[in-house]
């Protein structure tokens, strides 16, 4: 009785050696779905060639790295674009326009002035001039004698306006550090949630790839095993 030598491909209708022959049982599944796709008459009760075997299971291998390399990109896509975001929002605060009525800006001349050491030396030579002019010059018979009612008065006054137009510049100041403190938050916030949906990302990648490593090892084993059948034969 005579014995096939040679059998048919189900897929190509080439005939190769029997010892080449794979039954489509013994196929991995998303290596039998790349065949399927190919060709859709193909079932698992028929029969392929090792080497064609060989060619999806190297599809299979270069599709999964192209995909990876994909979903990569897109991160790397959706991270610039947060960052630019941020950049923006940071921008906002650190460029915003400020917009002062005329009282506010004398209002902020006038406390800048009034705490500076040039303030304080000024008004402490004119003290200074006021008591000499009139103990010694005018011989305590000036326009202001000991004990220098005017000079009290004029710095009573100067004390009851300064206060108030100082404390009106403050109040403007904390306004704007409460805007800031604001929008600090808000970056602070949307930084946090950022930092998850980043870390939330990897996790997937990572899940993905290790079940996808998973079906490549098996791929480069079964390879490996029919490599050393054939050498065995």
């Amino acid at each position: 009785m005579k014995t096939n030598t040679t059998f048919k491909s189900a897929i190509s209708g080439i005939e190769f050696p029997i010892n080449e022959k794979i039954s489509g049982k013994s196929i991995q599944n998303p290596i039998l779905g790349l065949i399927i796709k190919d060709y859709p008459s193909f079932t698992s009760d028929q029969f392929i060639a090792i080497s064609e075997l060989n060619l999806y299971r190297e599809k299979y291998i270069s599709n999964y790295l192209l995909a990876e390399i994909g979903e990569l990109t897109n991160l790397e896509e959706h991270v610039m674009g947060s960052l630019k975001q941020d950049t923006s929002l940071v921008s906002e605060v650190e460029d915003e326009i400020e917009t002062r009525t005329f009282g506010q800006k004398i209002a902020d001349k006038v406390a800048a002035f009034g705490g500076s050491w040039k303030f304080i030396i000024l008004f402490g030579v004119f003290i200074l001039l006021w008591i000499l002019a009139n103990i010694y010059f005018l011989m305590n018979k000036g326009f202001d004698p000991y004990p220098f009612i005017l000079l009290n008065l004029i710095l009573s006054c100067l004390a009851a306006l300064q206060a108030p137009v100082i404390m009106m510049s403050q109040n403007r100041q904390e306004e704007k550090d409460r805007e800031r403190a604001k929008k600090d938050y808000m970056i602070n916030l949307k930084s946090e949630l950022e930092i998850r949906m980043l870390h939330e990302k990897l996790d997937h990648l990572i899940l993905h790839q290790q079940h996808e490593l998973i079906e490549i090892q098996k791929v480069q084993i079964e390879m490996m095993n029919d490599i050393l059948s054939r050498i065995k034969k």
